[in-house]
């Protein structure tokens, strides 16, 4: 029998690759930056090349390691899965997602039930920590971000596309001095999603008040909290479409009407080898069947 370089080689070799940091790597397995960077220079000693370019601060494959990646990780994958399966008594496949929470609460967590009814081994752990995307393959399997477009290193698969709304509170259009024209938003505050930034400049544009300037504009990291400042009165929000119809507040109405495309689009996102993971890619066919050929 051909002799095998460690397992515990083969796993630090694999953690480092998808995360790209020896110091990530090394806190998922427990381990001590030294002593994991210790079980890389093994296997590459085991088959006399190195695998990694080593950059300030980050690791990045080398051609050989692309390939030797290629070819082990999806059978470690497997292995875990069989040795979970085998302690567990049940196959288990987990998927660690970034998601922002109202996406989660209005239009994935709806659907969760058909996903677990259907592949009942897929678990997830939801992170709904800001900065997805940029954590995905540290820390995250894969994540659904709202931006305007997709790191290009990372393969990507648009879900929707969607108006800018400006939401408001019914109060604004029954009381005595209805809100009816564009222009009274310079009395009114703004609230912007941070990672939404430019939804009041786009709204404005395609309204023609490019000159418009609210009374202020307040920034909120939590759709759900500025769909509740809206509904308090606190200010007009600007937001998708998808969020005031999934919503179902009778509280909030929609101000105006005026068709804007909105510069954001939610995307699935993962590193491109992420894909050969049994998991990521359930949940990824499973979430494009049904949030974008359904159309929710």
């Amino acid at each position: 029998m051909r002799r095998l370089p460690p397992l515990t080689a083969i796993e630090a070799f694999v953690q480092v690759a998808r995360t790209g940091s020896v110091k990530a790597a090394a806190q998922e397995l427990a381990l001590s930056a030294p002593a994991l960077s210790r079980r890389i220079q093994a296997l590459e000693r085991f088959i006399d090349k190195p695998l990694f370019e080593r950059r300030h601060q980050a690791v990045v494959l080398n051609e050989d390691g692309e390939r030797l990646l290629q070819q082990i990780a999806p059978v470690l994958d497997r292995l875990t899965d069989a040795v979970e399966f085998m302690t567990s008594g049940t196959e288990v496949l987990r998927l660690r997602l970034g998601v922002l929470p109202l996406f989660a609460s209005q239009r994935l967590f709806p659907h969760l039930a058909e996903l677990r009814a259907k592949y009942p081994q897929l678990h997830l752990d939801i992170d709904t920590a800001g900065h997805a995307m940029a954590r995905v393959g540290d820390g995250l399997d894969a994540a659904i971000a709202l931006t305007r477009e997709p790191d290009p290193s990372l393969y990507a698969r648009r879900l929707d596309s969607n108006q800018v709304y400006v939401i408001g509170a019914r109060s604004l259009v029954e009381g005595p001095d209805p809100v009816t024209r564009p222009e009274q938003l310079a009395g009114l505050t703004a609230l912007i999603h941070r990672d939404m930034p430019d939804t009041f400049s786009a709204w404005r544009h395609a309204a023609g008040l490019d000159e418009l300037d609210p009374l202020a504009i307040d920034h909120f990291d939590s759709g759900a909290l500025m769909l509740e400042a809206a509904a308090q009165g606190l200010g007009v929000a600007f937001m998708h479409a998808s969020h005031f119809d999934e919503a179902h507040d009778p509280r909030l109405v929609k101000l105006f009407d005026i068709e804007v495309a909105s510069p954001y689009s939610y995307w699935f996102v993962c590193r491109p080898r992420a894909m050969q993971q049994r998991a990521v890619k359930l949940f990824h066919d499973w979430l494009v069947e049904t949030l974008v050929e359904v159309g929710t």
